[in-house]
This record gives C-alpha cells, structure tokens and sequence, in this order.
C-alpha cells in the first residue's frame, strides 16, 4: 500500500471513529428524557460561571509562574506540578552558512541535520 493509500484508508478510519462517536451520542440522547435533560442543562449553568471563573484564575497563575520562571532561568518544581525553563534555541541562516561552507569546506564536520519528522493534517 502507497503512502496515498495509507491516508486515504486512515482517513476513511477517522470518519468512522467519528460516525460510531455520533451514534452513541445519539443512543444516550434517546435514553435520556426531557426532564434529565433539563436537569443537566441545569447542573451546566449552575457550574459555568465558576468553570470561567477557575479557568481564569489558572491563565493568570500560569502567565505569571511563565514570567517569574524566565526571569529566574531556572526550572522550579512544587509538590504537585513543575515549571521547566528551556533556554532559546539557536538558530542559524541555514541558506548563507552553506554558501560560507562551499568556499570553506573545513566547517563541514560541525554540521548536524536531524531526522525529518511527519505531521498528519486536515486537508
């Protein structure tokens, strides 16, 4: 199977994966009566103001420990959650160093390529 075989056949896999997910959606909508639904749409408005409220608090928290860690420099760790500090990658001009390594030559030994990677995506 080619490559164009393979994305067609793991795209026919997501559409059923997402057909099964709206026929149980489906089935647990019919078992449940107007009254259960009423009652959780209920217990939804009763918590969606304190879900905004707590999402929120965590934004402005999370920016916050964001700043203080890039300040400091350094990872922090607390009881439960960690804060990892990656300092800034370095990038070159990949287009003008290969230029600079056709006329020397000597450079050459300190390039590195990586592994390419594959991302799947919606067309």
């Amino acid at each position: 199977m080619n490559i164009i075989q393979k994305l067609d056949t793991l795209a026919e896999y997501q559409a059923q994966r997402a057909y099964l997910e709206l026929k149980k959606q489906e089935l647990i909508d019919a078992v449940l009566t107007a009254e259960i639904k009423a009652k959780l749409a209920d217990i939804d408005a009763e918590f969606s103001v304190q879900l905004a409220s707590a999402e929120t608090a965590i934004a402005s928290i999370e920016s916050e420990i964001k700043a203080d860690v890039i300040t400091a420099g350094a990872t922090c760790k607390g009881a439960n959650l960690q804060a990892v500090y990656t300092k800034g990658r370095i990038t070159w001009d990949t287009k003008a160093l290969d230029g600079y390594a056709a006329a020397h030559p000597e450079i050459q030994p300190f390039r590195k390529e990586g592994s390419p990677s594959v991302s799947i995506r919606k067309v």
